[in-house]
Parts: structure tokens; C-alpha cells; sequence
């Protein structure tokens, strides 16, 4: 890809880094499925199709339970989702992928909805936690979270913008986001940001480019035809949006 016309590169975390299908999604909805049972009291068949539908609804079942009044602290969920999962045991480290991250020169930062400790943990296993220098996670997007207030996460536009003021970045245009979530792709480009969508071959709405996996947005100069690459003239064309607080 060519990196010139660009400031920053913004990663999401969980089945972007790494590929879905190593079992830590798995893990996690089995996880999340438990604490609706044993937390909130849930049968287990509903657990199942109320995890989806919170997901769908709300960006995640920690924001769709509160929104619901649920008593439920972000430490609690987090602790039990993401506590047990067998993080070294799935995820190894990434050589190739600490290589190309070492190779650019751009600031890289991570936009995860997943809690800090877990962001740190991943980046860990993987090898490459030193090739960013700023984790936007669940924290950043929710400093004082009460029970008056809702669970802000992307594809919220005022996530967007939180993350974005949170990274400096001035230019959204000259920013490319990398996330496998079509609805969170869709928000970026409503922001003015250049998107990637990651583990699929076809682009979903507001994709620039789809690649199957992470590596394959760097692809050498004998490679022209897979280069992902956009002109000067193209990015001065690409509109800047703001979007209001609370969108």
C-alpha cells in the first residue's frame, strides 16, 4: 500500500489482528452466554438468542443489559468474559506481522470496544504490543460510565469522534481504519475516514478495500495489482465529516 498520503493507521483488535477462526470468539461468546445465565439469571437457550440480539441492538451485551437497567459494572463483565479465555494457549506470536508493522513509519494505534486489560493481553500474545503507541479501548470511550449515562463503543459516530480527538488526528482523510465489523466500517466512512474491512474478499458498505487477512494490506512493488494505493488528488476529494455529539 502506499503510505504517503496517510498520518495514521487505526486497528481494530479482536478478529482483525488475528483471524476469527482461532476459537477466541468462540471462547468468548460461550463466556458471555455464562455470565447471562449465572450473573443475570437467564435460561440458557434464551442467553444464546439474547446475546445476538443485545449485540445487534446495542454494539455489545455489557451496553445492551445496561440499557436495560441492569446492575452490571464494566469490571464484572469484563473480569468474567475475558478472564478465562485461553489467550497463550490460541493466540501465538505474529513474526510477520510485527515485521510489517515495524516497517511503517505511520503512527499506529488500536480502536478496540474490548476492555484495556484484554486489548494488552492480545497485543501480548501476538508480539507486536511495542509497534502501537496508543490502545483506544473501552475505557477511552466510557472515563466516567454510571448507570445515567449509556455504554458508548463504535459503530457509535461520537466513539468515532472520541477516538478520534482522543489520537489527534486533524484529518480523518488521512487516516486508515481496519476493522472485520461491516456496521463499524460503514460508521468510519460516515467520519471521513479510509477503511479497510479485513477477513472478507468483497467491500461492504463505506469499504475502500476488503483483504482476507491483515497481511495482505502490504504487498510488495512486483505486486501492483493487489497494491492498495489512492493518489493525492483522491484524498483531497474525500469530504470531511463531523458528526454531531451523541449521534
Amino acid at each position: 500500500m502506499d503510505f504517503s498520503t496517510l498520518d495514521c493507521i487505526m486497528f481494530d483488535l479482536d478478529d482483525t489482528l488475528y483471524p476469527g477462526s482461532i476459537g477466541i470468539r468462540e471462547c468468548m461468546k460461550k463466556n458471555i452466554e455464562m455470565f447471562l445465565v449465572e450473573k443475570c439469571g437467564f435460561s440458557e437457550l434464551k442467553a444464546a438468542t439474547l446475546r445476538v440480539e443485545l449485540f445487534k441492538t446495542y454494539g455489545s451485551t455489557l451496553a445492551g443489559l445496561r440499557a436495560h437497567g441492569y446492575d452490571v459494572t464494566h469490571q464484572d463483565y469484563h473480569a468474567f468474559v475475558h478472564g478465562s479465555l485461553p489467550y497463550q494457549e490460541l493466540i501465538k506470536p505474529d513474526t510477520n506481522l510485527r515485521n510489517l508493522l515495524s516497517s511503517i513509519t505511520q503512527r499506529k494505534i488500536i480502536f478496540t470496544n474490548s476492555d484495556r486489560n484484554h486489548a494488552v493481553r492480545v497485543l501480548d500474545c501476538l508480539g507486536i504490543k511495542q509497534c502501537f503507541e496508543q490502545i483506544i479501548c473501552f475505557e477511552t470511550m466510557n472515563p466516567n460510565i454510571s448507570n445515567n449515562f449509556p455504554v458508548l463503543l463504535k459503530p457509535s459516530l461520537h466513539a468515532f469522534n472520541l477516538a478520534l480527538h482522543a489520537a489527534n488526528v486533524v484529518d480523518p482523510r488521512r487516516t486508515l481504519f481496519l476493522d472485520d465489523s461491516p456496521r463499524n466500517i460503514a460508521a468510519a466512512k460516515q467520519i471521513g475516514l479510509q477503511t479497510v474491512v479485513v477477513g472478507v474478499t468483497v467491500k461492504c458498505n463505506g469499504a475502500d478495500y476488503a483483504i482476507q487477512n491483515v497481511h495482505q494490506i502490504w504487498t510488495t512493488d512486483n505486486d501492483q495489482s493487489s497494491r492498495i494505493t489512492r493518489s493525492k488528488s483522491d484524498l483531497n476529494a474525500l469530504p470531511i465529516t463531523t458528526a454531531t455529539v451523541g449521534a
